[in-house]
């Protein structure tokens, strides 16, 4: 994989384009805050593309972190309006409050809070990210600064820097904060018999699989990693007829007989690391576009990134116990083994086992919070990889959308059925555990 010249033209590009426009709240500061959380987070997706330790896992795990952070920044300044996740979320306490009665400007706040925090989660990304986190620190301390009193300024990048610091510190012993070896381990033994997971690229890094020890971390929603965990797959047969032999034939037979579009929904939702914002940035790409659409004040806006964040990051725990606990083989193993030993999916298998499939847990999840946000019917366009030459696809609802990005890897030869309708199961359950926190009731 490598970076083309529109990827890093993008990058320093993002840190100078136009500000998002958004409705005139009643405070006239919330608007500069909103324009700063998005327009930060706007750069967050072209960094998490840049990134090379930045699977899907780890770019949820800092999604829930930023998000968790603007959302206690804002919290911190009016306690009575917005309650804190201090002592929902897994082990939180709560963050600093502002240290005098004046409170904090929330535009300089939320500023002085995600230049911190960014900083620390993106500390290992490249020149062109670092130049572009610098340059956008420049340009949105202007605009967070313009007008305030000097004391006022200093005592909100205080307040921000000390929340974000907190939420740094709370996350340090979630077992996400280092990545090692691009996140592929050192020593992996296989485990012996035909069910189970083998490599399926030749890259030597690959021979094991990617994070094997994420369902250690700390969730922050659900009780444990395996509060939403899920039955066996079909049992391994290579019997025809079999169940197992059944969906091994689906996936055949898709992939040989793709229509048009099918092959546009496989590239639309597959979000390769380092060449797209991961899943997870997609799901916060579409977020964003329904924020500037309709102009969500800044309250909500925090609400949904911090929401939805923690979902997609507590999904991917969910996820990954799962497949570690059974570590089924891909697809193209079974299928080269048992059918055909020439055949080619549409798409690049990913390194690591089968079941279920982490684009319908995460999608799974991602829908839950944003129905109970947004409203079951709610339709929007999502306009994530129009940059990449993709069309623009429009969704009558969030179920819908989770739904076209867990078929997507049936079209792509990535996952057999049960993988993909069990793991919008899994979604659900996590999105319900994150809905069921106080604050977000």
């Amino acid at each position: 994989m490598f970076l083309t010249r529109r990827h890093v033209t993008g990058l320093l590009l993002s840190a100078l384009a136009p500000l998002p426009t958004l409705a005139a709240p009643a405070h006239p500061r919330d608007a500069v805050a909103g324009q700063v959380l998005q327009t930060w987070y706007r750069l967050v997706l072209e960094l998490v593309r840049h990134t090379a330790t930045y699977s899907p896992p780890v770019a949820a795990r800092a999604f829930a972190c930023l998000g968790l952070t603007a959302w206690e920044v804002l919290a911190g300044l009016a306690p009575a309006a917005r309650k804190s996740l201090a002592g929902q979320v897994t082990a939180l306490t709560p963050p600093p409050a502002p240290d005098t009665a004046e409170g904090a400007d929330p535009a300089a706040a939320l500023h002085g809070a995600l230049t911190v925090a960014i900083k620390h989660y993106f500390g290992n990304t490249g020149p062109t990210g670092q130049r572009a986190m610098r340059a956008m620190e420049t340009r949105l301390a202007e605009l967070a600064g313009e007008g305030l009193p000097p004391d006022t300024l200093t005592r909100s990048l205080e307040h921000g820097r000390d929340v974000a610091l907190h939420i740094i510190a709370w996350a340090r012993d979630d077992g996400g904060e280092t990545i090692e070896n691009m996140g592929f381990p050192l020593e992996w033994s296989l485990t012996d018999g035909p069910a189970h997971w083998v490599p399926t690229s030749k890259i030597v890094q690959q021979q094991a699989p990617l994070l094997p020890s994420w369902a250690s971390n700390r969730p922050m929603a659900m009780a444990r990693a395996d509060a939403c965990g899920l039955a066996a797959p079909p049992a391994y047969s290579e019997e025809p007829g079999s169940p197992f032999h059944i969906e091994a034939v689906e996936v055949y037979e898709t992939v040989r007989n793709l229509t048009p579009e099918q092959k546009i929904i496989a590239r639309f939702w597959s979000d390769d690391p380092m060449l797209s914002p991961t899943p997870p940035g997609h799901w916060i790409s579409i977020l964003l576009e329904i924020a500037d659409r309709d102009a969500l004040p800044v309250d909500r806006l925090a609400d949904a990134l911090a929401r939805l964040g923690i979902a997609i990051s507590d999904a991917f725990i969910a996820c990954w116990q799962t497949k570690y606990q059974y570590d089924l083989l891909r697809p193209v193993t079974y299928i080269r083994r048992v059918i055909d030993k020439d055949w080619e999916p549409l798409l690049i298998t990913p390194p690591f086992p089968e079941y279920p499939s982490g684009h319908s847990s995460q999608s799974g999840a991602a829908a839950a919070v944003l129905t109970a946000i947004f409203g079951e019917n709610f339709a929007f366009d999502d306009a994530t990889h129009e940059d990449d030459g993709l069309p623009v696809r429009s969704f009558s609802s969030f179920a819908a959308a989770a739904d076209e990005a867990a078929v997507s890897r049936l079209y792509g030869g990535i996952h057999f059925r049960s993988a993909i309708e069990r793991g919008l199961e899994q979604g659900a359950c996590v999105g319900a555990a994150v809905n069921r926190l106080v604050t977000f009731q």
